[in-house]
């Protein structure tokens, strides 16, 4: 699940490596963007999304959105015998990958203010300078399919300027949404001078993440009735949209 279309660039990756299972795609449109919302509000949603994922026999569920992890996970894993995947934000390959010693952390404010967040940046910011900006309506941007073109070029830099001008050359992408913008990133990163600096997607590791959670429970790979369904709690146009790009 996720807030909307962005958890698609996760399952883009889950996908890579279990091509032969059966998938339920829940975009909480109706409710998107998270970032602003408070912790309980998520929680709530979380709770109705997962009833709704156990009704239709899921084995396993993916929270593919940073905010939703940040704000629901701890209580979702106390609440429900099913195990829970979440995002992991990218700092430490972001860390161990640096030459100027500074990373940026592109993130919603749900995400920044995390506590999943906050530890794992307790972990290296003594080796590395972290700096961090909100991607101030990169959501929306993606959810209206706008991920090109002047209006984002102008959103992408307000955020990315000044994580660059402090010196980042790896840029942590905190939030699924935003690898749907990376073309413009990195095209506004070159535009700026920086054309060498690297974006951070968490998506692979948390594909690899769920490989071993279904490895541990003993689950065989691979369904007899593989596919994918689309959920959406609001409009399901630019789900069914982004997926074909897929």
């Amino acid at each position: 699940m996720d807030s909307g279309v962005g958890g698609l660039s996760v399952f883009r990756e889950i996908r890579k490596l279990l091509p032969s299972e059966h998938y339920i795609y829940y975009a909480d449109n109706a409710h998107c963007p998270y970032g602003e919302k408070s912790p309980e509000y998520i929680q709530e949603r979380l709770r109705e999304i997962t009833d709704f994922f156990l009704s239709k026999g899921a084995e396993v569920v993916v929270l593919a959105c940073n905010t939703a992890t940040a704000a629901a996970i701890e209580c979702l894993r106390k609440e429900y015998e099913i195990p829970f995947v979440g995002m992991e934000p990218a700092v430490k390959p972001a860390a161990l990958g640096t030459e100027t010693g500074v990373i940026g952390v592109l993130a919603t404010a749900g995400t920044l203010k995390g506590s999943k967040y906050l530890n794992t940046k307790g972990r290296f910011e003594d080796h590395v300078k972290i700096v961090e900006r909100v991607g101030q309506g990169f959501v929306e941007l993606v959810e209206s399919g706008k991920t090109s073109g002047p209006e984002a070029e102008a959103t992408v830099k307000a955020a990315l300027e000044p994580l660059l001008e402090q010196g980042a050359d790896r840029i942590v992408l905190g939030c699924t949404h935003y690898p749907f913008l990376l073309e413009t990133l990195r095209k506004v990163a070159a535009d700026l001078g920086h054309g060498d600096v690297q974006f951070v997607d968490p998506a692979p590791a948390v594909a690899k993440r769920l490989v071993q959670v279904l490895e541990e429970r003993g689950s065989s790979l691979g369904d007899s009735n593989p596919g994918t369904e689309l959920f959406a709690s609001g409009q399901d146009a630019k789900l069914k949209e982004f997926y074909a790009r897929l």
